[in-house]
């Protein structure tokens, strides 16, 4: 009979290192590359504790656990899913996030979206969404 795998042994710790964001990123092809390059770099400077790695198939970020994975399917532009890792929390009235600039969508009362149509727009609101992301850490 075949030994089933436990949950450590399935996982792939070398896909939880910058160097395997980097090889993903050399071989992407994608409209918005740069842009994908420029809102990484945005996120690991939020925090020193802030590390990423290959996860759900794209660049995400963890502190404890991963809190954000870029979303390459966006229609137009990057986008970013923010949540709190693979497993839904009991969070007794959700996540209260401080958004002045507007960037979040709710898709749940865990998991937020921000999207950014042109490099232009991600410069302009990167240090709004640096903002979100302190906060958004908290509950990690």
């Amino acid at each position: 009979m075949a030994k089933a795998k436990s949950k450590a042994e399935g996982h792939d710790a070398r896909a939880d290192s910058t160097d395997a964001v980097d090889e993903f990123m050399k071989t992407l092809e994608h409209a918005f590359k740069s842009e994908i390059e420029m809102l990484r770099r945005a996120i690991l400077a939020v925090d020193p504790a802030v590390a990423e790695g290959i996860k759900w198939k794209s660049p995400s970020f963890r502190t404890s656990e991963y809190f954000a994975t870029t979303n390459l399917r966006a229609k137009a532009g990057v986008g970013l899913i923010l949540h709190l890792g693979a497993k839904i929390r009991d969070l007794p009235g959700g996540i209260k996030i401080a958004d002045p600039a507007g960037l979040l969508k709710w898709l749940g009362k865990d998991r937020a979206m921000a999207e950014f149509a042109t490099r232009n727009e991600l410069r302009q609101k990167a240090s709004a969404l640096q903002a979100v992301l302190r906060q958004w850490i908290e509950y990690v």
